[in-house]
């Protein structure tokens, strides 16, 4: 990868993370709500992602990719359903955890991207 991709993607990534958070934060009191905006997000980062490496996505191959996050969504489920009702902490974990997936997911597939690249 190069020193611009890199930079490029820093930027795609750091945005959809902090965009999630946002949206994760206003949606906290209601569970499960921010799920769609959320894999909206992940499926127009990816798209932007693969842009960077030269990769053409269309939007079904894209859901495909940010499906793979599947596991996490469960996971982000458990810490709302425990604690999304407490206005205060659960905007701030909400936020947090969304964020987290969000950045792990993005650099995820600029690994896949550059791998598959470099065959």
């Amino acid at each position: 990868m190069t020193e611009v991709q890199k930079k490029k993607c820093t930027l795609i990534i750091h945005g959809a993370a902090a965009s999630g958070a946002a949206m994760a934060a206003v949606m906290a009191q209601a569970p499960g709500s921010d799920n769609i905006p959320l894999v909206a997000l992940e499926v127009a980062m990816t798209i932007a992602l693969g842009a960077v490496f030269g990769i053409s996505l269309t939007e079904s191959s894209a859901k495909s990719i940010a499906a793979s996050s599947t596991g996490t969504l469960v996971g982000r489920g458990v810490y709302q359903f425990l604690f999304g009702w407490v206005p205060g902490l659960g905007n701030f974990l909400n936020a947090g955890t969304a964020a987290t997936v969000i950045e792990g997911l993005g650099w995820a597939i600029v690994s896949d991207f550059d791998h598959n690249k470099t065959r």
